[in-house]
């Protein structure tokens, strides 16, 4: 018996010796079954791209189930495929010829397409109906979209720019007065001995639809005053979709509400030619009152902690309420600001009071400030203008302290044309501030003072990015004495010259470096994305403040640093050498350097 059930697992034995011959045996058939073929298309650069991905051919070229039965299938259909997607691409007969020849183990189909002339736009007939059809008003405007229609005679007929056409034409009736517009009729009519195609779409325009009064949801806390000022619609207006829009954003620029909805409801059936519809508002209000308590670091002002203390609705008059106490190594300040409720044309008006003391570079400066502000305009262009009261009680390293008084008026604009507020690519921002001061006036040294900051965006390509930064700046006055600090100039620190500390380049005094009449700065850098929220970078400032344009001897800094695009905003993580100093300083910011 011992001996059997020796002999048994002796058998077992060689039967597990042979599994992997036999598997690779298995393995061995499995691959001869599997077609394998090569695909060659010989064909004009305007049709080359869109056959090589979209012919069967190819996209079952990897698929292990294909055998020879299927791809004689697919090499037969492949011709009726070609001509179909020439079409697309304006050419309605193109010749084809093909061959398929087995070559060893392996199958070699060519192509040749010989695609002809391409079809062309002939006429285009373009006809309304509704509303925009039976008002004489409404001629102008058709006139406009005959003469904006994006596929006149003469170019080429492709069938994605046909449905670009139409789409385009039916949004732009959509977007105002029409928003129950469709296309009631379209036609392409190809003639393909004249190689021509001939155009009809008939748009109906709907009934014009007029906005009606507000209907306002989700008001708990705030009065519905709120919502009703920041709306420049009347009822009675023709539907506008971009004073939708404009209305939403106004409302959450507010503050006062986490969420808002806006629309109309321009789907319900109607017989009437000219029919009004409500503007439904639905809102999510935030608190009224906001208590906040943070604590951080910063490379340009040291260790940081903060209290603030917000209040949306302090009183009848819809006053917003907004103060902070900020304690930082470098600086410390507390500010109170008071908002009065946005007009309906986007100006809002504030006050605050405002305390800073700093230490910066040797010299400590206190600040007390009444200030007066005007802010309008929307985010592609910010306006602003700022009457302030300042006091200042300023101590130099080695020098006489001094106190001063000034009453300046300073006016700002900030243009923004960039593709992302939050993550530009692309387009330019410009801020330019131009303000002063006239003796007398509460003011003991009169001066006129401007500057101008550039941030320019280069994409180039979905992972690489240069931005180029330059700002300006320039004090006019018989003396620097009685000009306060915050007017004159100084460079340096994450947002300025890396590879130097804050505000560390200006005019030398004493032991002290203090702002200067003239600033000049500039800075190049250059991101790659390795990956969608990652990115390195590499990047040269150069700058300084000084008293006279002679004295405005650039200082260099250069190195690298790590990128990541996070919820809140850029995060920037550099460290830099700077050249005059011949010192490594690492650099910390959140945002678009500005």
């Amino acid at each position: 018996m011992i001996r059997n059930i020796f002999s048994r697992v002796q058998r077992m034995l060689r039967l597990v010796r042979l599994l992997p011959a036999g598997l690779a045996v298995l393995s061995l058939c499995a691959h001869a079954d599997t077609v394998q073929y090569a695909v060659v298309l010989d064909a004009p650069p305007a049709l080359q791209e869109v056959l090589e991905k979209n012919l069967d051919l190819n996209r079952w070229h990897d698929n292990a189930r294909l055998d020879i039965e299927q791809l004689q299938r697919l090499y037969r259909q492949a011709p009726e495929q070609i001509r179909t997607l020439a079409a697309t691409e304006g050419y309605y007969s193109p010749a084809i010829t093909s061959e398929m020849v087995q070559q060893g183990p392996s199958w070699r189909i060519h192509f040749t397409v010989a695609a002809g002339a391409p079809t062309l736009v002939g006429t285009v007939d373009l006809a309304f109906e509704g509303a925009i059809a039976q008002r004489p008003e409404s001629l102008a405007l058709q006139a406009d979209l005959r003469a904006g229609w994006p596929l006149p005679p003469g170019l080429v007929f492709r069938q994605a720019a046909w449905e670009a056409a139409k789409n385009a034409l039916l949004r732009k009736l959509l977007l105002e007065r029409y928003p129950r517009a469709h296309l009631a009729q379209t036609r392409a009519t190809v003639d393909p001995v004249a190689h021509t195609a001939a155009l009809q779409v008939t748009i109906d325009s709907g009934p014009e639809i007029r906005f009606g009064n507000l209907a306002i949801e989700g008001l708990q806390r705030y009065p519905a005053t709120i919502v009703k000022r920041a709306s420049n619609i009347k009822a009675g207006d023709p539907y506008n979709e971009a004073a939708l829009l404009e209305l939403q954003a106004r409302l959450l620029d507010s503050g006062y509400f986490s969420r808002v909805d806006v629309s109309a409801e321009t789907d319900a059936q109607q017989e009437s030619d000219s029919t009004t519809v409500p503007i439904r508002v639905t809102v999510t209000e935030n608190k009224r009152k906001k208590v906040g308590l943070g604590a951080g670091y910063s490379t340009n002002t040291g260790n940081r902690a903060k209290l603030t203390y917000e209040d949306l609705h302090f009183s009848e008059r819809e006053l917003k309420l907004k103060s902070a106490l900020t304690l930082e190594t470098k600086k410390q300040s507390a500010t109170a600001d008071i908002y009065l409720p946005t007009t309906r044309s986007g100006i809002q008006y504030s006050a605050g009071l405002s305390y800073v003391r700093s230490d910066i570079e040797g010299e400590v400066s206190k600040v007390s400030s009444v200030a007066i502000k005007r802010n309008w305009g929307k985010p592609t262009l910010e306006r602003n203008l700022t009457l302030e009261y300042l006091n200042e009680h300023k101590e130099v390293a080695g020098s006489v302290a001094r106190s001063s008084q000034s009453l300046p008026l300073t006016y700002g604009a900030t243009w923004r044309n960039i593709d992302n507020l939050l993550f530009p690519t692309e387009g330019n921002i410009i801020h330019a501030q131009v303000g002063g001061a006239v003796g007398g006036l509460l003011t003991d040294q009169s001066f006129v003072r401007g500057n101008a900051r550039v941030v320019h965006y280069t994409s180039l390509g979905k992972q690489n990015l240069v931005i180029l930064r330059g700002e300006l700046g320039v004090l006019a006055s018989r003396s620097k004495e009685g000009v306060p600090d915050a007017y004159l100039f100084r460079a340096g620190g994450d947002q300025s010259v890396r590879g130097y500390a804050y505000q560390a380049l200006g005019v030398a005094q004493g032991t002290a470096t203090v702002g200067g009449r003239y600033l000049a700065v500039a800075s190049a850098e250059y991101q790659y994305w390795f990956l969608p929220q990652w990115g390195a970078a590499a990047f040269v400032d150069a700058g300084n403040a000084a008293d006279t344009i002679s004295a405005l001897k650039p200082k260099a800094g250069y190195g690298v640093g790590a990128r990541w695009r996070s919820p809140v905003g850029p995060i920037n993580l550099d460290l830099a050498y700077g050249q005059a100093e011949q010192k490594i300083r690492m650099h910390f910011s959140l945002g678009v350097t500005f």
